[in-house]
């Protein structure tokens, strides 16, 4: 059976997001990081596949976050149409991410010792599942596109972890301001967007477009979404522990008071 044209594209975006993120992890990283951060040079081999990891992660998290807010704000088939609506742009937008994910899988397994972790081999392989109902049948294009949104997050996450590797004290002002910026931005693409996600779920449920979508796709939609907004609601209670130990040493070092010794996550 041939294939049509638009999925001949949705294909094509797919092969040339994966080729392009590998070629940013290998080439175009290591060529940035030394020019802008003279501290690359003295990380150890492991931290350098984690860099570079880290950087095309933020890269891809700017790029599909921003397509995705624009679809959420202007893509008006999508937002009346949550389930069945014209998902062109979130195919486009999707297979840029399914490209990232494969080609991260694939820096995973051949640089395990550096950045194998077993849950990114788990989230990544779920978000693939999902994808395909997308990419594969056109469905749930809004709530697709909706959890894209948390890829807002990334950056600040993966700053996080620049600072750290290099050295940065956690009480320095850039580490404190990254980490209030994450915890705040992780609350709202991550958090308080949740009632808005749970409501049009909630609005589409039992409806004849609900019952069209196949039960393979009701899994991979509904119960993979109750248990990532678990772990969210989990890291965003540690992320708010670790902020606030982090603030207020901060505040007890101003004030001449003796600090505590303990570690934030």
């Amino acid at each position: 059976m041939a294939m049509d044209p638009f999925s001949q594209l949705i294909l094509t975006i797919s092969v040339t997001s994966f080729l392009t993120f590998q070629w940013l992890f290998h080439r175009v990283s290591p060529w940035i990081s030394i020019r802008i951060s003279p501290g690359f040079l003295q990380l150890s081999d492991k931290q350098r596949v984690e860099w570079n990891s880290r950087t095309v992660s933020t890269f891809h998290a700017l790029l599909v976050g921003l397509f995705c807010l624009h679809i959420l704000v202007f893509d008006d088939a999508v937002n009346e149409n949550p389930v069945w609506g014209d998902p062109t742009l979130v195919k486009i937008n999707v297979a840029i991410t399914t490209g990232y994910l494969i080609s991260d899988l694939l820096l995973i397994f051949y640089y395990w010792k550096a950045i194998g972790d077993k849950f990114f081999v788990v989230h990544h392989l779920a978000a693939l599942y999902a994808y395909y109902y997308v990419l594969g049948q056109g469905m749930l294009p809004y709530f697709a596109n909706f959890r894209l949104l948390a890829e807002f997050s990334t950056p600040c996450v993966n700053q996080r972890w620049f600072f750290e590797v290099l050295g940065y004290p956690k009480s320095s002002r850039p580490n404190m301001v990254n980490g209030v910026a994450m915890a705040m931005v992780f609350f709202m693409v991550r958090v308080a967007v949740m009632p808005v996600y749970y409501g049009r779920m909630y609005a589409v449920y039992g409806t004849e477009a609900f019952y069209l979508v196949p039960w393979g796709g009701r899994v991979a939609w509904i119960c993979s979404s109750i248990c990532l907004d678990i772990m969210n609601i989990m890291w965003m209670h540690k992320i708010a522990r670790g902020c606030y130990k982090v603030l207020r040493a901060a505040q007890r070092s101003k004030s001449g008071a003796p600090q505590e010794n303990g570690k934030a996550d």
